[in-house]
């Protein structure tokens, strides 16, 4: 049985200032801090830093920071995404064996759409006893919508996030619904998604922004989206329909 620690810290998406106080202390106290990496063609290290090493390397010196390759964003090839998972859950058990506390940095919060997730169960099966943490960490929707001016709820609204990768049908479900509504990792299907928020009419009052807090942010109203690709892990924010003056929704 382990004795050690495996923490999921969320980093926030980008900005290094959105890192929270008690983020920046795991990741410090941490014997090594496990940053996900996007696998190159051959299933090895693709040598370009990931948003959370990018923002890790803040607060923590680089030689306490380990790079375990991950299948990020694979979809098409179901074993080559499980040979990755294989991979790194042995790589983080490894660590484990040898450290205290390992931290495993992930943009946004560990507990929304994170690798995080994953490899928790992986490492409850290959490493047993291992205590599992998470610190929760900003989330872009919560960025985008400080840095868009986009409020995300009020009153009695519902909130509802999206993964696009799901299908345009269920963010259409979703639009055509009440309150708010987020979508996660767009930017592939930008084309379906303008249309989608022209077909329900919610066009109008969305935003989407990507690379938030970095020096290639951007965030434009969602009625400029005119098909073409964009980053994928845009963020699209279209905000619930409000009338009723101030308190309508209370």
């Amino acid at each position: 049985m382990s004795n050690s620690r495996l923490i999921g810290v969320g980093v926030g998406p980008g900005d290094p200032e959105l890192v929270t106080v008690k983020g920046v202390n795991a990741l410090r106290a941490a014997d090594v801090v496990v940053v996900p990496v996007m696998a190159a063609p051959d299933g090895k290290d693709g040598g370009e830093p990931g948003r959370a090493e990018a923002t890790v390397l803040h607060y923590v010196p680089a030689e306490k920071v380990v790079r375990v390759v991950f299948a990020l964003n694979e979809r098409s090839d179901r074993q080559r995404r499980e040979s990755a998972w294989d991979a790194a859950g042995t790589r983080v058990a490894a660590l484990l064996g040898a450290h205290s506390v390992v931290a495993f940095a992930t943009i946004g919060d560990p507990n929304v759409y994170s690798t995080f997730t994953y490899l928790a169960q992986t490492i409850a099966e290959l490493v047993p006893g291992t205590v599992v943490e998470t610190v929760p960490g900003i989330t872009a929707m919560q960025d985008l919508a400080a840095r868009s001016g986009a409020v995300l709820t009020e009153g009695t609204e519902p909130l509802t996030l999206v993964p696009v990768t799901a299908g345009s049908a269920v963010l259409k479900d979703a639009l055509n619904g009440p309150g708010t509504v987020v979508a996660y990792k767009f930017g592939r299907q930008a084309g379906e998604v303008a249309e989608a928020l022209r077909e329900t009419g919610r066009l109008g009052d969305a935003v989407w922004g990507s690379a938030l807090g970095l020096e290639s942010e951007s965030i434009r109203p969602a009625a400029e989206l005119d098909g073409a690709p964009l980053p994928y892990l845009s963020t699209l924010i279209a905000p619930a329909r409000r009338g009723g003056g101030r308190g309508g929704k209370l």
